[in-house]
């Protein structure tokens, strides 16, 4: 009889088979089903952090043992902090969460972890160890919030518990698997006082805004994707009196209003059965029976726009809301076709009539290629000339070049136009003098 060909063994899994990376992903993988493995989850929910850490110390000797290695003490509290970021937080992304330098996260599939910083995207070493573990955080993230994600619900916006916005889309749509980006906000929100430091407006605009917001002008924020319109939205909303009530609408509740009475709705995606969808629209129709002083949109996509511009137009002053548009002149245009999406036969001019009576002013948001965000443009909408719409500069970014660190050097300058409402804000106690306007030297 021929003697059969050795078998060959399974590599081990021990210190000699695999390197130190993979030894601490080992390492880390088993510590955690361990703690699942044999902590009831109810007794797990109801841990504190102290016991938390207690306990994955403990499972990290026990496993360390098994697999015959020594850890260092700074390898093990990584350990240990990994295992914890899995159990109670978003496993690798919690350190860039808790991170305050990091503006956005995203995650291009399990071995690809970007982040901006200061306007920057770099890469980072942060990797999950396949795509199951990115679907688990993405998972984790969605669950308290009632929306689902899977094949035939691909793609799902949704925030965290701080309002940092999340969206996730995952294959067949994405091709490099699990595809996350969050777009993180501050623990504390920013004050205007922190925008005039950061470039964003000026201090003199800061003032008009205020001035604006307080007098129950009605104001569009307009700017691109990432553009800064959120925070500038958050920014006016602060100008509001703490005696008013605002209703806010929202795709998902990003808004961080410090007012007491404030009411925050949120849309609803519809079930797996297809029914039960709550859309933007239904909330702006609903929340003009709430009694508001201040009506909220977090943006315009769709529909909403015509509901809203009729909100404007029928005593709800005061109001904010944002869209995506490149200018303000780009605003106007896009508007009117949001319009044209709610499916009502109007004609042109008598939409360009409602935007005209409804916006009172447009702020311009706009990030520049060295990533600062700044508003280029606050503009009046002032009236109907033939068939269009007039509007009016009334301050500008002007761009003088480039330092040699490659940040643009740019000012925000008044144009010397007085807008044609200075008599409503003086009607409403804002009185601004002419000084405000008029163009630096």
């Amino acid at each position: 009889m021929l003697p059969q060909p050795r078998q060959q063994t399974a590599p081990s899994r021990g210190p000699s088979a695999a390197g130190p990376g993979q030894q601490l992903t080992d390492v880390r993988a088993q510590v955690h089903q361990k703690l699942l493995r044999e902590t009831e989850f109810s007794v797990l929910q109801h841990m504190s952090e102290a016991q938390l850490l207690e306990r994955i110390q403990y499972l990290t000797d026990v496993v360390s043992d098994d697999l015959g290695m020594s850890l260092s003490a700074k390898v093990r509290e990584q350990l240990q902090q990994e295992v914890r970021n899995e159990v109670i937080g978003y496993g690798p992304i919690q350190g860039l969460l808790d991170d305050p330098t990091v503006s956005e996260i995203m995650v291009n599939g399990p071995e690809s972890i970007y982040v901006e910083r200061d306007g920057r995207l770099t890469r980072t070493d942060m990797v999950f160890m396949d795509n199951g573990h990115v679907m688990r955080i993405i998972e984790k993230i969605i669950a308290p919030l009632g929306r689902r994600l899977d094949e035939s619900s691909p793609m799902v916006d949704a925030r965290l518990p701080d309002g940092s916005r999340v969206n996730a889309i995952i294959p067949p749509l994405s091709i490099c698997g699990p595809v996350v980006t969050i777009r993180k906000f501050s623990a504390d929100p920013l004050t205007p006082e922190d925008l005039v430091g950061f470039g964003t407006l000026s201090e003199k605009m800061r003032i008009f805004l205020e001035a604006c917001v307080r007098a129950r002008l009605n104001v569009l924020v307009s700017g691109g994707t990432g553009s800064g319109k959120t925070t500038t939205l958050n920014t006016l909303s602060s100008f509001i009196p703490a005696d008013e009530r605002i209703v806010t609408c929202e795709d998902a509740a990003e808004l961080q209003l410090q007012q007491p009475h404030v009411v925050p709705l949120e849309s609803r995606p519809p079930n797996i059965e297809g029914k039960g969808e709550i859309t933007i629209r239904q909330l702006v129709r609903n929340c003009l029976r709430m009694r508001p002083d201040r009506i909220i949109v977090g943006e315009c996509r769709g529909g909403e726009a015509l509901d809203m511009l009729q909100a404007m137009n029928t005593g709800h002053d005061g109001s904010l809301t944002t869209l995506h548009a490149n200018s303000p002149r780009d605003t106007l245009a896009r508007l009117e076709t949001l319009v044209l999406m709610a499916g009502t036969e109007l004609p042109v001019r008598a939409i360009r009539e409602q935007i005209t009576s409804a916006i009172d002013l447009i702020v311009q948001q706009s990030r520049l290629r060295d990533g600062t965000r700044r508003i280029s443009h606050i503009t009046e909408v002032q009236r109907m000339e033939g068939e269009g719409i007039v509007i009016e500069d009334i301050f500008r970014l002007e761009r003088q070049g480039v330092s040699p660190d490659g940040r643009i050097i740019a000012y925000h300058r008044p144009t010397g136009v007085r807008p044609l409402f200075m008599e409503q804000l003086a009607a409403e106690g804002q009185d601004l003098g002419a000084d405000i306007f008029t163009p630096d030297a």
